[in-house]
């Protein structure tokens, strides 16, 4: 394991100069100190886990020091906001201190939220604030718990920075890693600025960090942008298989990679709704859940809009193509695997559908429900959890479609079953309610609840003993907290 001052600096992104990142330093915090750290993301870079209780981990997370290696940079891109094309946007509060390459080759993105204002900072203070950024911390740590692409968080460092948002709120910064914060917006932004060459510069920077295999292709952006296209939607596909809502999916803050990126009023469902709003400033529902799915391909529209110049129109629009099948195989695949049910029959998509309008109507708990169901046995298993719908004729018909069907997959024993479903079905999940008891705690001091939430949320579906709190269905304030673009 390394020390901090180990760490290996490759910055390939940076030497892209000047055109596409603009050199900041960070503002350093005033009085910075560690609110919780990742021991999983802090191994991406072999870094030894005791480094994070060093007061040198604070100040360099904190903006007070700086590697000799490093590089900070501001990204430059631009990005469609609720569907409206705004031409200039770009690392406003963040910074891409650097890439670091670990012992097993690979590069990952040092980037600090909250590190001040920046070129691109328009008419904000380039800062973030605790609460923020524990969520996004523990979002980006539970989604990769759970198997869903995302960015990752190494820490959070708190701070006495003054930060006004609706009240005066203390600032932080959460140090976030990936295998790169390119977007969708940094091509559109080349585009429609008719900057041909650096947008060549970048195609042939992502293809060949990113997506060298497609270089063996006949016509490598086109297999770029076919491999981009089935990283969405799998990434989309778990997303909805999973009950989590983004809320805010503009083009800017969609990786390049197909990962969950940039955090902010994102929610777990508690109980399924498919309209369900997460960010109380949508308020048209552009972002709903249900939405989630054409947004996802309203958005790939655009990336292939900015990638005309490589790849004919005929080409993108087949690729496309290809968008909501991916999406729906992928889905169907875990939806199936959440039931508990290891073969293909035609009619699983109305078993699914059935399912989920029965939930929609009795206010189900989505996680617990799919937990519940691999307790037992099928017969057993329905018959316990019938009490928590409404339609009991409608549920009661369902339960026989879906034990004929568990009985046509296979004899496998009780055992076996509930092993198989408890590990795709989570019995914890980052509920809003529980993210905001943890932030509560910390903002009077008390980062224990940070860090033992974030503990629970990394072994997801492993029922851990005295933490049966975590797994319960939220009290009604819970379902009703409202999250903005600012949280």
């Amino acid at each position: 394991m390394k020390a901090l001052d180990e760490l290996t600096f490759d910055n390939r992104f940076a030497r892209l100069g000047d055109a596409f990142s603009t050199h900041v330093l960070p503002e350093p915090l005033d009085e910075p100190r560690l609110v919780v750290a990742s021991k999983a993301a802090m191994a991406l870079l072999d870094l030894d886990p005791a480094v994070a209780e060093t007061p040198v981990f604070a100040e360099l997370f904190g903006g007070h020091k700086l590697w000799a290696e490093a590089e900070p940079r501001a990204m430059v891109y631009s990005g469609h906001q609720f569907g409206g094309y705004t031409p200039q946007l770009g690392d406003g509060r963040g910074l891409l201190l650097g890439e670091v390459y670990n012992e097993a080759g690979e590069h990952w993105d040092l980037h600090l939220k909250g590190a001040g204002m920046t070129p691109y900072s328009r008419m904000g203070d380039g800062r973030a604030v605790l609460r923020s950024s524990i969520r996004e911390f523990l979002a980006s740590e539970a989604l990769h718990a759970l198997g869903i692409p995302t960015s990752r968080a190494l820490c959070v460092i708190g701070s006495n920075t003054p930060v006004w948002r609706e009240k005066q709120e203390r600032g932080a910064m959460v140090l976030r890693l990936a295998h790169s914060h390119i977007r969708f917006g940094h091509f559109e932004y080349f585009y429609y600025t008719k900057k041909p060459e650096q947008q060549a510069e970048l195609a042939e920077h992502v293809l060949n960090l990113h997506y060298p295999e497609c270089r063996e292709q006949p016509e490598p952006y086109l297999a770029m942008f076919r491999e981009i296209v089935e990283r969405n939607a799998e990434m989309i596909a778990k997303w909805q298989a999973y009950g989590f809502c983004h809320g805010v999916m503009n083009t800017d803050n969609m990786s390049i990679l197909g990962i969950t990126f940039d955090f902010g009023p994102f929610a777990f469902l508690d109980d399924f709704d498919a309209h369900f709003i997460c960010n109380h400033s949508d308020h048209e529902g552009r972002y709903s859940f249900s939405n989630q799915v054409p947004i996802g391909q309203w958005n790939l529209s655009a990336l292939a809009q900015a990638l005309t110049p490589f790849i004919s129109v005929d080409a993108l629009k087949e690729a496309l193509g290809l968008s909501l099948p991916l999406y729906q195989a992928h889905y169907l695949d875990l939806m199936r695997r959440r039931l508990g049910l290891t073969t293909a029959e035609e009619d699983d998509q109305t078993l699914v559908e059935g399912l989920l309008k029965l939930m929609q109507n009795s206010g189900v708990d989505y996680t617990l429900f799919l937990r519940r169901l691999g307790d037992e046995s099928a017969a057993l298993a329905v018959t316990r959890l019938r009490d928590d719908f409404v339609d009991l004729a409608g549920f009661d018909a369902w339960a026989e479609q879906y034990k004929a069907r568990v009985a046509r997959d296979g004899d496998d024993t009780q055992e076996q079953r509930r092993e198989r479903m408890h590990a795709v079905n989570p019995l914890y999940i980052l509920r809003n309610y529980l993210a905001q008891n943890a932030i509560a705690a910390a903002e009077s001091g008390d980062y224990s609840e940070v860090r033992r939430l974030h503990k629970v949320l990394s072994k997801p579906f492993e029922e851990q003993a005295g933490m049966e709190q975590y797994a319960q269905r939220p009290p009604d304030w819970g379902k009703h907290l409202e999250i903005s673009c600012s949280s």
